[in-house]
C-alpha cells in the first residue's frame, strides 16, 4: 500500500489538487480497498467485476444516493487507471443517472432565528460569513485574517473547489460580528495577517469542518428547524435570497464560484420570486361559477 500511496501523493502534487479533494479521494479509495480485502481479492487482480459488485454494495446495502456513488466511481477510476495503470471501460462501469433534487432552503426568518440562537461569537462569525457571503464550509474554515477586506467589503477565497480563486461580498452586519469576535479572540501584537481567522484547538490549524457542521446541526435542532438543514444550506440560502432580491444570476455565479451558469440557474426553481406575478388560468376569469 505504501507504493500506491507514494504514487497518489505524486499525482496530487503534480496536479496541485486541493487538500479537501485529496481527503475525499483517499477516503473513498480506502473504503473500496477495505471492501476488496473483506472479499479476499488482491488489489493487483482487481477488475471491472469487482468494481461493479462494490457499486451494487453501495447502492443496495449502504443506500447511497446516485451523486455520492458517482463520486466513489471517480475515485476508483483514478486508482484503477493511474495507480494500477489499467484500461477503464465506461460501458461496464457506467455513472449512475442522477435524479435532480432541490436543496432545502428555509425562509429568511428561519435563517435569522438560527443566527440569533448562536451565542458563541466565533460560531456566529462563521455562520454570518457563510450566509452573508455564500461560502462553503471548507472555505470559511480555511479563511485567513488577510482574506477579509473591510475597505472594499470583499472576502477573498483561495484554493477553492476546482482549484480556483475568487472574491465575494462582505456583509456590513457580518463585519460588525467579525470585529466583535476579533476583539475577543485576538490579542494585539500576537497575530499576523497570514494567521487562520478561525483557528482550531491549536493556532497552527484552522477549525475543523466537522466542528462547523456539528455546531449547525445542534443549533438547528435547538430551534426546531427541518432536519434536512445542514451547514451547506446557508450557501443555498445566500443564492436563493439574492435572486429574490433581484441580483443578476451571473453575479451570483461569480460570488459562489460556480464553473457553469446553469448550476446557478438551478436556484431559479427554488426562489418564490420565480412564480410571483404568474396567474393561474383558473383565476383568469374569476374562477368557475358556483
Amino acid at each position: 500500500m505504501d507504493h500506491y500511496e507514494r504514487k497518489i501523493e505524486l499525482f496530487f502534487e503534480l496536479k496541485g489538487t486541493p487538500d479537501s479533494s485529496q481527503e475525499s479521494y483517499r477516503r473513498r479509495i480506502l473504503a473500496f480497498l477495505g471492501y476488496m480485502n473483506k472479499c479476499n481479492r488482491p488489489i493487483s487482480e482487481m477488475n471491472e467485476h469487482d468494481i461493479q459488485q462494490y457499486i451494487l454494495h453501495l447502492k443496495k446495502e449502504n443506500g447511497l444516493a446516485a451523486s455520492t456513488i458517482n463520486n466513489y466511481i471517480s475515485s476508483i477510476k483514478f486508482f484503477y487507471t493511474y495507480i494500477l495503470e489499467k484500461d477503464w471501460n465506461s460501458r461496464k462501469v457506467p455513472r449512475m443517472k442522477r435524479i435532480q433534487t432541490f436543496p432545502m432552503v428555509p425562509s429568511r426568518d428561519e435563517v435569522f432565528s438560527l443566527l440569533d440562537t448562536t451565542k458563541n461569537l466565533k460560531h456566529k462569525a462563521i455562520l454570518v460569513l457563510m450566509y452573508g457571503s455564500g461560502l462553503r464550509v471548507s472555505e470559511v474554515a480555511r479563511l485567513k485574517i488577510s482574506d477579509i477586506c473591510s475597505k472594499s467589503m470583499r472576502v477573498r477565497i483561495e484554493n477553492a473547489k476546482h482549484n480556483t480563486n475568487r472574491y465575494t461580498i462582505l456583509s456590513k452586519f457580518a463585519l460588525e460580528i467579525l470585529r466583535d469576535y476579533f476583539r475577543l479572540y485576538f490579542t494585539p501584537g500576537e497575530y499576523c495577517s497570514s494567521d487562520w481567522l478561525f483557528p482550531g484547538q491549536s493556532k497552527q490549524n484552522h477549525i475543523h469542518v466537522k466542528t462547523i457542521k456539528n455546531t449547525i446541526i445542534k443549533l438547528r435542532d435547538s430551534v426546531g428547524l427541518d432536519s434536512k438543514i445542514s451547514a451547506h444550506t446557508l450557501r443555498h440560502c445566500f443564492a436563493t435570497h439574492a435572486l429574490e432580491d433581484g441580483v443578476e444570476p451571473v453575479f451570483i455565479q461569480q460570488m459562489l464560484g460556480h464553473k457553469r451558469l446553469q448550476t446557478t440557474l438551478t436556484y431559479l426553481h427554488i426562489t418564490s420570486k420565480s412564480l410571483m406575478g404568474v396567474q393561474s388560468p383558473l383565476d383568469r376569469q374569476g374562477g368557475p361559477m358556483g
